[in-house]
């Protein structure tokens, strides 16, 4: 299990450094489901315990859309310690993308967080049409544990401290004042690599 200790406020859920993280990582599928190959990535930690982080998952979701063509958007974890059933809801999400599910589970798993008990879990994993054997073997052996610890220590490492945290190329984003600012960000880094044609006009 990850050791955090935890503090919230009202701009969402502030992390600090684990006594203990496994630096293994799985490498598993794709991360994304947005083009590999993209000059803009944008990277998310979020929390799906992480009230902050289930306000914005709508707009997050057409935040996606509209950059769809663009950008590579990944996902990556951030639980914290305070919640009880972010990690192993974390580990649900990796079994979903194993089975190339993952933007469904995050979902569903962000617009019922306060039914984030394993037995919902489960619901959620059979709504999705998950293969049930494969997941409640991966969900029994915490094959994707290791990737979650590894989302957290590579987090920590560039300074993420809180949920959610929002990179585009690479640079932290301040959202303090709202998601406006990393669509801002974002079109920022669009209009640049058109400008290098790195993008089609």
């Amino acid at each position: 299990m990850i050791g955090f200790s935890v503090s919230m406020s009202s701009e969402g859920s502030t992390v600090i450094p684990p006594t203990h993280v496994s630096s293994d990582r799985s490498e598993g599928v794709a991360r994304s489901s947005d083009p590999i190959i993209a000059p803009v990535s944008v990277v998310q930690y979020g929390d799906f315990q992480c009230l902050e982080c289930g306000r914005a998952a709508t707009t997050i979701k057409l935040f996606r859309e509209r950059f769809r063509s663009l950008i590579r958007f990944d996902y990556h974890h951030f639980p914290q310690r305070g919640h009880e059933h972010a990690v192993q809801a974390a580990e649900a999400a990796e079994c979903a993308r194993a089975q190339r599910r993952f933007w469904p589970m995050h979902d569903l798993l962000m617009a019922n967080q306060d039914r984030l008990d394993l037995q919902f879990i489960y619901d959620y994993a059979e709504d999705i049409r998950l293969d049930m054997r494969r997941f409640t073997t991966e969900m029994d052996d915490e094959v994707h544990l290791p990737k979650v610890q590894a989302d957290v220590k590579g987090g920590l490492e560039i300074g993420v401290y809180r949920t959610p945290t929002f990179l585009v190329n690479g640079q932290l984003i301040d959202i303090s004042s709202g998601l406006s600012a990393l669509f801002e960000a974002t079109e920022r880094a669009v209009g640049k690599a058109r400008g290098s044609n790195m993008l089609l006009a």
